[in-house]
């Protein structure tokens, strides 16, 4: 998966490919849009796609001739937008290898978690075993993160004291340099669902890390804010 995760939106209704790409984005995600098939294969073989969320019924080539295209031609994931009666294109669609469905009219808030868990699906394996396989620390700062023991040392090798979550937060940053995540991203990615991603709990939990692994903790340099986004580990 890229670093901020790309999704394309393939709707021959502009309205609908407006909406789902403006709540996307305030999401964090970053998003293209396409009105067919031309234009769709012209963006995933130009750039790297995550997932496409894809409609069935399009004048010209339809959504499950361009699913199959996209199976044969890639890995990226793939979520069908679909009529409510149209339950025999949803069985075809996950056969020829679609990750989802969602049916029409779109609930933003379905759309987002259903893309939520595909991302989960197609990527948590992969980065469970790069974390496994590769390197078994992180640099935060003048500070190193090691992955296998749960320590967190300065400059100087001291042990630096952190609790379980801070830890879980710091893994998941190394896990995700270079990608802006917002809370609710910080929630699902640290496992912990006793947080409330719409309190200040995660702003709370980030100030303490800064405290012990930022040069000035004032002025951010490691994990840094995205105003009205959320964090960056840079």
């Amino acid at each position: 998966m890229t670093a901020n995760p790309q999704i394309v939106v393939c709707d021959d209704e502009p309205d609908v490919r407006e909406m789902v790409a403006e709540y996307l984005e305030r999401h964090g995600y970053a998003v293209t849009t396409a009105d067919a098939g031309p234009a769709l294969r012209q963006l995933v073989e130009s750039q790297p796609v995550d997932v496409v969320i894809l409609d069935i019924r399009m004048p010209g080539e339809d959504g499950l001739s361009l699913a199959r295209y996209l199976r044969e031609h890639s890995q990226v994931a793939i979520i069908m937008l679909t009529g409510s009666a149209e339950i025999i294109d949803r069985v075809v669609g996950l056969e020829i290898g679609a990750d989802d469905y969602i049916g029409k009219p779109v609930d933003l808030r379905e759309l987002l978690a259903r893309v939520k868990a595909v991302l989960r699906r197609t990527t948590g394996r992969d980065r469970a075993s790069e974390s496994a396989h590769g390197a078994q620390s992180a640099q935060f700062g003048i500070c190193r993160l090691d992955l296998e023991s749960h320590k967190l040392f300065d400059a100087d090798g001291s042990d630096i004291a952190i609790t379980p979550m801070e830890f879980r937060l710091l893994k998941v940053f190394a896990e995700n340099r270079g990608r802006i995540l917002n809370r609710d991203q910080l929630l699902e990615l640290a496992h912990d669902r006793g947080w409330d991603p719409f309190d200040r709990s995660i702003d709370i939990r980030i100030s303490r890390l800064r405290k012990k692994i930022e040069t000035d903790p004032t002025k951010p340099e490691v994990i840094k804010t995205i105003r009205g986004v959320g964090y960056l580990y840079a």
